[in-house]
């Protein structure tokens, strides 16, 4: 059981998510060609490769080769991205050779809407089925009551702000 009302040291943000990967090679590639994230290092004795996310020294994503780290398991990573970038990150993903993906994982063209937040979000995955996201948080105010929609039915049922 944990004490409360302890004055716990307050975080401000994300600085680092791992993944495990089954070919580093293979996932640097994807991350550095395809995401353009800038590798920051790599380190072939330990099967590990750190990508900068923003500009370096203010977030960092770990690839860790399967069975190099005590963690077995990462299943989800978020990037946030400018609102622009993700109304075209559908194109670019399938330019890419990615497919953009919904919240229940078909296939889409559009981002979705997570009202509750509200957040935008296109998700995919990369070559160990790690799941992506692209994600912009919304100015709107939250509507928990539409749940999940996609892009264009969230500007149909959303007043344009003032």
């Amino acid at each position: 059981m944990y004490a409360s009302g302890n004055n716990p040291t307050p975080i401000s943000d994300l600085f680092e998510a791992h993944l495990t990967v089954s070919e580093l090679d293979r996932a640097v590639v994807f991350y550095r060609d395809l995401l353009a994230l800038p590798l920051a290092g790599t380190f072939p004795e330990r099967k590990v490769a750190f990508f900068w996310i923003g500009a370096p020294g203010k977030a960092m994503l770990g690839l860790w080769e399967a069975g190099t780290m005590p963690i077995n398991v990462s299943l989800h990573v978020a990037f946030q991205v400018a609102l622009s970038d993700l109304h075209e990150a559908p194109a670019r993903l399938k330019k890419a050779g990615i497919q953009p993906r919904d919240l229940a994982g078909l296939p889409t063209e559009e981002p979705v809407v997570l009202a509750w937040m509200p957040a935008a979000s296109v998700y995919f995955r990369d070559p160990d089925s790690n799941l992506l996201e692209f994600i912009t948080m919304l100015p709107d105010p939250p509507r928990p009551d539409l749940g999940v929609l996609s892009w264009s039915e969230w500007v149909r049922r959303t007043p344009p702000a003032a």
